[in-house]
């Protein structure tokens, strides 16, 4: 009895954690370039005094999905969508390059370039991207190159502000952060530019998500979660009427 109630406990514990990673999931099925994460559970052994007769479960994320999600033309001059494999750089909230699929753009009022999170796009001397205000137009080149019109300019005076910064890592290389963010597995490792990865300019690329896939995993788990909690009502039935006989004795 005391051996069922613990599997039950942990199994319940760990469909709880699985359930949040497939709440995010559908949570983030229209974010931009959001990458769904995995989830998989599997027995470990529980070691300590006496004999290792024990086992717990675990659920855990062992990577993502970076299946390429649908791209939506939207027809604006800051939205870009990576083509193929690749990605494009940031900095995070500490100042540190991370890599993300997110091409929704934006200036702020400073003249900084940055992604519809608020993380700064990085050029390709490895700075913040600066648009010297005021403008009345800007575009993105398939390689990334940044050009833009000054107000008052005529129509064929555009000028190259700078290239945003797009890496090719391996995938295999890569982990995502609290924030989001995908980063190098190794700390503080930055990737080089590489030309081969190009943009669509006035596109997005959406989630990669699949809502059923994630409602019916859900369903799943609420119902595994449903009979371990029902398994620790058995053991807690069992445990009075053990209780029983001992008194009857």
């Amino acid at each position: 009895m005391d051996r069922a109630l613990y599997l039950a406990m942990s199994g319940a514990k760990q469909d709880m954690y699985g359930l949040q990673l497939h709440a995010n999931n559908l949570a983030n099925v229209r974010t931009t370039g959001f990458r769904a994460d995995l989830e998989q559970a599997r027995s470990m052994q529980a070691f300590g005094e006496g004999m290792p007769s024990r086992v717990f479960s675990m659920t855990e994320r062992p990577g993502q999905d970076f299946a390429q999600g649908a791209v939506m033309t939207t027809g604006r001059d800051l939205d870009v969508a990576v083509e193929g494999n690749g990605w494009l750089a940031v900095l995070d909230a500490s100042g540190q390059e991370a890599y993300t699929r997110a091409g929704h753009l934006k200036i702020d009022q400073t003249g900084l370039l940055q992604n519809s999170n608020g993380s700064l796009m990085v050029g390709e001397n490895g700075g913040p991207i600066f648009i010297p205000l005021p403008i009345s137009k800007i575009e993105i080149g398939k390689d990334g190159t940044v050009s833009v019109r000054p107000q008052g300019a005529p129509a064929d005076a555009m000028e190259v502000v700078d290239r945003i910064k797009m890496v090719k890592p391996d995938n295999s290389e890569l982990f995502k952060d609290v924030d989001g963010l995908f980063k190098s597995k190794v700390p503080a490792q930055i990737f080089d530019a590489d030309a081969e990865v190009t943009l669509l300019s006035g596109a997005l690329e959406g989630s990669n998500v699949n809502a059923v896939g994630e409602m019916t995993s859900m369903i799943d788990l609420q119902r595994h979660f449903e009979m371990q909690v029902k398994l620790m009502k058995t053991a807690e039935e069992m445990d009075q009427a053990s209780s029983s006989l001992l008194r009857l004795g």
